[in-house]
């Protein structure tokens, strides 16, 4: 579906999170077996491509840092935070300019990141969201996203083009003839039999922006100290928690690719939020039993669990209360 030879590529994810980075992993191990490749990280996805290319080149590139609000909607909080972004795309177009330069860049792939473009090179954007959910802004952010991707020479979408077959549903459909390719689903996890735990009744998955992780965190905690089930917590963090933990919860401080693929095989019960990265692993581990619980005030997810809930029957709640 995508080959490249005998290319210098550049690539880069936004971090937003951490699911864009692990999503690029599998894509980077393929490009990589014909490719030079240089990859551009921040401090947030600098773990990731560490744990996985410890060899191939890495450069600095602007980090986004966009934090989520615990109030106010999504769209309004990035309109708030719109001219500290558009910096940021600034800088990151400069550092591209002199990347370009340095390491002689053939083909350069951007991950959700808007500026991530040069004139001398052949530009790639990967998305999920042709279609942008953003409650009654949806429309212009959907033209203000179309409008960023008009100078890459081709979209890449993590999913599959069939309708039926869909994980996005209308996030990923094409509706504005855009040249898209349809790459299929990515994950960096692999499907495996042995396990590191004997059952796990709930495997609480926590990743996304803070400081609402924390506070699903907080939440997971309370309902799992009155349990009695195996519960096992993945953290997408490595600050110690300082609540205290009943003996039948173990957890783990961002586990890496091939313990976390146990972790989740393990499982008999996924609860998590419904970020795609997350959603595209569990459907690459052949998950059924799933919980998903959107951040609130993310039109993206919010719109995500309804859809898996319709398509694939998985639950979806407001919140870990309603447990």
């Amino acid at each position: 579906m995508y080959i490249i030879e005998n290319k210098n590529i550049f690539i880069a994810a936004l971090d937003w999170g951490l699911g864009h980075a692990t999503r690029c992993v599998p894509l980077i191990q393929k490009l990589a077996k014909h490719n030079n490749i240089i990859i551009g990280v921040t401090p947030t996805t600098q773990p990731v491509f560490e744990e996985h290319f410890p060899q191939i080149k890495k450069v600095i590139i602007e980090p986004y840092n966009i934090c989520y609000s615990k109030l106010l909607p999504l769209s309004l909080k990035l309109a708030l935070d719109s001219t500290r972004i558009l910096k940021v795309i600034k800088r990151e177009r400069q550092q591209l300019a002199s990347y370009v330069k340095q390491y002689k860049i053939d083909v350069v792939i951007s991950d959700n990141r808007f500026g991530l473009w040069n004139k001398y090179t052949h530009n790639i954007y990967i998305t999920h969201q042709l279609q942008i959910k953003a409650g009654v802004f949806s429309k212009i952010a959907t033209m203000i996203h179309r409008r960023y991707m008009l100078p890459f020479q081709e979209i890449w979408v993590p999913d599959y083009e069939d309708d039926y077959l869909s994980l996005a549903g209308e996030l990923s459909r094409n509706k504005n003839k855009l040249q898209v390719k349809y790459i299929e689903p990515l994950s960096r996890l692999e499907l495996v039999t042995e396990t590191i735990e004997d059952q796990i009744d709930f495997l609480y998955l926590l990743s996304g922006p803070e400081p609402l992780r924390t506070q699903l965190e907080e939440q997971f905690l309370k309902v799992a100290n009155l349990s009695t089930k195996n519960i096992v917590i993945v953290r997408g963090t490595k600050i110690p928690i300082t609540s205290s933990i009943s003996t039948n919860i173990k957890y783990y401080d961002m586990p890496n690719s091939a313990t976390l693929s146990k972790l989740i095989c393990a499982a008999q019960h996924i609860i998590c939020r419904s970020g795609y990265s997350t959603l595209m692993d569990l459907h690459h581990l052949q998950k059924k039993q799933i919980t998903l619980i959107p951040t609130p005030h993310q039109s993206e997810q919010i719109y995500l669990a309804k859809y898996w809930a319709s398509k694939f029957g998985v639950k979806t709640l407001k919140n870990i209360i309603e447990l």
